[in-house]
Protein backbone atom coordinates (compact mmCIF):
# COMPACT_ATOMS: atom_id res chain seq x y z
CA UNK A 1 0.00 0.00 0.00
CA UNK A 2 2.93 2.49 0.62
CA UNK A 3 4.61 4.72 3.58
CA UNK A 4 4.53 8.41 4.80
CA UNK A 5 6.06 10.05 7.12
CA UNK A 6 3.05 11.88 9.96
CA UNK A 7 3.05 13.33 13.44
CA UNK A 8 3.30 10.09 15.95
CA UNK A 9 1.09 11.27 18.76
CA UNK A 10 2.05 8.00 20.98
CA UNK A 11 4.91 7.31 23.53
CA UNK A 12 8.13 8.24 22.26
CA UNK A 13 9.11 4.79 22.98
CA UNK A 14 6.91 2.94 20.86
CA UNK A 15 8.30 4.93 17.41
CA UNK A 16 9.39 2.27 14.80
CA UNK A 17 7.02 -0.69 16.63
CA UNK A 18 4.00 -2.31 14.71
CA UNK A 19 0.76 -0.48 15.92
CA UNK A 20 -2.58 -0.12 15.18
CA UNK A 21 -2.98 3.65 14.52
CA UNK A 22 -6.16 6.22 13.65
CA UNK A 23 -5.25 8.49 11.38
CA UNK A 24 -6.52 12.49 12.55
CA UNK A 25 -6.60 14.59 9.56
CA UNK A 26 -6.71 18.43 9.61
CA UNK A 27 -8.04 19.13 6.25
CA UNK A 28 -11.19 19.11 4.73
CA UNK A 29 -12.30 17.26 1.40
CA UNK A 30 -12.33 20.18 -1.34
CA UNK A 31 -13.33 18.54 -4.21
CA UNK A 32 -12.08 19.57 -7.65
CA UNK A 33 -9.46 21.10 -4.90
CA UNK A 34 -7.45 18.93 -2.87
CA UNK A 35 -9.65 15.62 -3.89
CA UNK A 36 -9.89 14.07 -7.27
CA UNK A 37 -11.58 11.15 -8.90
CA UNK A 38 -8.60 8.52 -9.87
CA UNK A 39 -8.95 5.72 -12.24
CA UNK A 40 -7.07 3.13 -9.81
CA UNK A 41 -9.17 1.26 -7.89
CA UNK A 42 -6.36 0.08 -5.64
CA UNK A 43 -5.71 1.66 -2.77
CA UNK A 44 -2.31 3.61 -1.83
CA UNK A 45 -0.66 5.93 0.94
CA UNK A 46 2.66 8.17 -0.49
CA UNK A 47 3.95 11.52 -0.18
CA UNK A 48 4.69 14.24 -3.19
CA UNK A 49 6.79 16.82 -1.78
CA UNK A 50 5.46 18.27 1.56
CA UNK A 51 1.59 16.35 1.01
CA UNK A 52 0.56 12.90 2.29
CA UNK A 53 -1.30 11.21 -0.64
CA UNK A 54 -4.14 8.99 0.44
CA UNK A 55 -5.82 6.84 -2.42
CA UNK A 56 -8.97 5.05 -1.41
CA UNK A 57 -12.76 4.92 -1.90
CA UNK A 58 -14.75 7.80 -1.22
CA UNK A 59 -18.24 7.59 0.96
CA UNK A 60 -19.82 10.28 1.81
CA UNK A 61 -21.99 10.17 5.11
CA UNK A 62 -24.97 12.60 4.60
CA UNK A 63 -24.07 14.83 7.29
CA UNK A 64 -21.43 17.33 5.86
CA UNK A 65 -19.04 14.27 6.15
CA UNK A 66 -17.09 11.79 4.47
CA UNK A 67 -14.97 8.57 5.09
CA UNK A 68 -12.07 7.47 2.98
CA UNK A 69 -11.52 3.73 2.92
CA UNK A 70 -7.41 3.23 2.35
CA UNK A 71 -6.78 -1.23 2.64
CA UNK A 72 -8.21 -1.80 5.90
CA UNK A 73 -8.00 1.74 7.19
CA UNK A 74 -10.94 4.48 7.18
CA UNK A 75 -9.80 8.36 7.71
CA UNK A 76 -12.79 10.60 8.75
CA UNK A 77 -12.99 13.99 6.77
CA UNK A 78 -15.12 17.09 6.62
CA UNK A 79 -16.44 18.49 3.30
CA UNK A 80 -15.39 21.93 1.80
CA UNK A 81 -18.09 24.02 -0.30
CA UNK A 82 -18.93 23.35 -1.80
CA UNK A 83 -19.39 19.33 -1.59
CA UNK A 84 -18.76 16.79 -3.84
CA UNK A 85 -22.17 15.63 -5.56
CA UNK A 86 -23.83 12.46 -4.41
CA UNK A 87 -22.13 10.92 -7.37
CA UNK A 88 -18.89 11.40 -5.94
CA UNK A 89 -19.93 8.79 -3.42
CA UNK A 90 -18.37 5.45 -3.98
CA UNK A 91 -15.65 6.54 -6.10
CA UNK A 92 -12.05 5.98 -6.19
CA UNK A 93 -10.04 9.24 -5.42
CA UNK A 94 -6.65 10.46 -4.31
CA UNK A 95 -6.41 13.16 -1.21
CA UNK A 96 -3.46 15.20 -1.06
CA UNK A 97 -3.01 16.87 2.11
CA UNK A 98 -0.10 18.84 3.86
CA UNK A 99 2.62 16.12 6.39
CA UNK A 100 1.92 18.39 9.18
CA UNK A 101 -2.03 18.14 8.85
CA UNK A 102 -1.74 14.16 9.28
CA UNK A 103 -1.27 12.86 12.96
CA UNK A 104 -1.35 9.51 14.30
CA UNK A 105 -2.81 8.21 17.64
CA UNK A 106 -2.22 4.55 18.30
CA UNK A 107 -4.40 2.19 20.01
CA UNK A 108 -5.22 -0.93 21.31
CA UNK A 109 -7.49 -3.65 20.24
Amino acid sequence: MGTAVALWCGDPTDVGCEHHVEWTVDEDVAWGGNTQPVALSSPALSEDGSQVVFRGRLSLTGDGGAVLEVGDSQILFDLADPPPSVAADGTWVEVRVERASVSLYPYLL
